[in-house]
């Protein structure tokens, strides 16, 4: 089974501005359009918002003050977003979509949160579209609840998680992983394994050094859950991005991480991270193939 944790508020009118914040809604009418959201092995959830306690495993609370006051400071002016509720709590509410989606992916093995991926978020500042560092957050839940003991967070966004980086650098349990393009945003932080890209990168060489990753991964850590953030940026078409990656390249890239993880029978959870393609319609087409990768080892549905 498949679960996949989506609201419409997941939306904010952010104006005039490269992060396709209408993205989520068209991936949603995609999966619907097909006819996915009515199989008995495809399970639908709400996303709820996080508590100030779970905001506390990851952020300070001097940050949270002013975030959730929706005040313009120079710890929430470096989101690159509008201070405004309907933003910020459009962001609250994804980020809350991946703790539901990563405590749904124990039992169901698999789950995607059709939003999410803030992986530029520090504990006391915004960074990069990103106010809320949801990954770390739910990384945090699981080991609390001990519902996991190693994970693994497998960033394939086109940009460094640099702050996931920082907030796990002294953190034994959770292995930080990032494919990025070295030669772009944002200043860099050290992941406990980095592949920076040059320039230029097509299909063949990214998935041979991601390949070399997952199975060193599997090797020395052997993570018990994994997060994988399918980031849509490294598109060749991407605005933000020099990386060639193709559709094609896109869906082997997807069959690697989740084929690999999946069929090792570790519990997955899927955000979706970033792209900004110049055609908005090709990042919902990057994230739609995504679910449809996960969809594929359900009984009663298959992937194309």
């Amino acid at each position: 089974m498949t679960t996949i944790v989506y609201s419409d508020k997941y939306f904010a009118n952010i104006g005039p501005h490269v992060f396709p914040a209408q993205k989520y809604r068209l991936v949603y009418d995609e999966i619907g359009k097909d006819g996915y959201l009515q199989s008995p092995s495809v399970q639908i959830l709400q996303p709820r918002m996080p508590t100030r306690d779970e905001l506390r495993f990851v952020h300070e609370d001097k940050y949270l003050d002013d975030v959730l006051g929706f005040r313009i400071t120079p710890s929430t002016f470096s989101s690159e977003l509008p201070m405004r509720r309907e933003v910020v709590e459009a962001f609250l509410l994804s980020s809350g979509g991946t703790l539901v989606a990563a405590e749904s992916a124990v039992t169901t093995k698999k789950s995607v949160n059709l939003g999410g991926g803030f992986h530029h978020a520090f504990p006391d500042h915004a960074e990069g579209f990103c106010f809320f560092n949801d990954v770390a957050m739910a990384c945090r839940m699981l080991l609390k609840e001990k519902k996991a003991t190693r994970i693994a967070i497998v960033d394939c966004d086109l940009h460094q998680g640099n702050g996931t980086a920082y907030i796990f650098r002294d953190e034994p349990n959770v292995f930080t992983f990032s494919i990025h393009q070295e030669n772009n945003y944002p200043i860099k932080q050290t992941s406990d394994l980095d592949i920076g890209l040059d320039d230029g990168v097509g299909d063949d060489e990214y998935l041979k050094r991601l390949g070399g990753a997952i199975e060193q991964i599997q090797k020395e850590f052997r993570p018990d859950y994994v997060f994988y953030l399918a980031g849509a940026d490294p598109f060749e078409d991407d605005q933000l991005g020099s990386l060639e990656l193709t559709h094609e390249g896109f869906k082997r890239r997807d069959e690697m991480v989740v084929g690999t993880f999946c069929g090792a029978d570790i519990p997955l959870c899927v955000v979706l991270a970033g792209g900004y393609s110049r055609d908005v319609r090709d990042t919902v087409r990057i994230h739609y193939n995504t679910c449809l990768r996960l969809f594929a080892d359900d009984k009663d549905l298959k992937g194309e």
